[in-house]
Order: C-alpha cells, then sequence, then structure tokens
C-alpha cells in the first residue's frame, strides 16, 4: 500500500495562488473594476504569502489539502469575470480557514 505524499503549507499556497492569479486575470476583463481587483488580490496575496513563508514545510492534514484542491478546482470553473470579482475575497478566505488560520 502506497502512502499519499506529505502536503505541506507552502506547496498547498503555493498552489492555491497560481489559481488566485488566474482568478484575478479573469476578474481583471471588467475594465472599470481593474484596480479594485489588483487592489484587492495584492492585499490577499500578501496574506497568502505570509502564512506559506510563515509555515514552510509544515505538513498540512490530508483534509485540509483536499479541501484546498476542491477549492481550486471551483474557481477554475468560474469563466464569467464579475463572479471571479465576487470570489476574489471569498477563495483565500476559504483556504486560509482550511488550514485553522484566521482570515
Amino acid at each position: 500500500m502506497t502512502q499519499d505524499p506529505v502536503v505541506t503549507v507552502d506547496a498547498a499556497l503555493a498552489r492555491a495562488l497560481d489559481a488566485y492569479a488566474a482568478l484575478a486575470e479573469l476578474g481583471e476583463e471588467i475594465e472599470d473594476e481593474w484596480t479594485y481587483v489588483n487592489d484587492l488580490s495584492d492585499a490577499w496575496r500578501e496574506r497568502l504569502e505570509a502564512v506559506a513563508t510563515a509555515g514552510k514545510g509544515r505538513p498540512i492534514d490530508p483534509a485540509a489539502a483536499v479541501a484546498i484542491e476542491g477549492a481550486i478546482g471551483e474557481i477554475g470553473r468560474i469563466e464569467d469575470p464579475h463572479r471571479a470579482i465576487d470570489w476574489l475575497s471569498t477563495y483565500p478566505q476559504v483556504v486560509l480557514l482550511a488550514l485553522g488560520e484566521r482570515p
């Protein structure tokens, strides 16, 4: 029986941040919201990067890894730029809660 690989905080957040960048890019399609999208995504990216740095190499609970992958999958299905903007603040909070962090 093979054991699932251990997922670390920084590895999970690296994947989450890649997905977040794609989400922000989609939101930027709404020209009138460009500044808002960038300010919001910059703030949440900084928060997620800080958690990744603080948790570098620390394993996360397998259920948290599954939850983060689920959130990544969910935002990967978003095609509407307006919906992407809605998720720019929701998605990072979901990821942080999965890690047991305060959003």
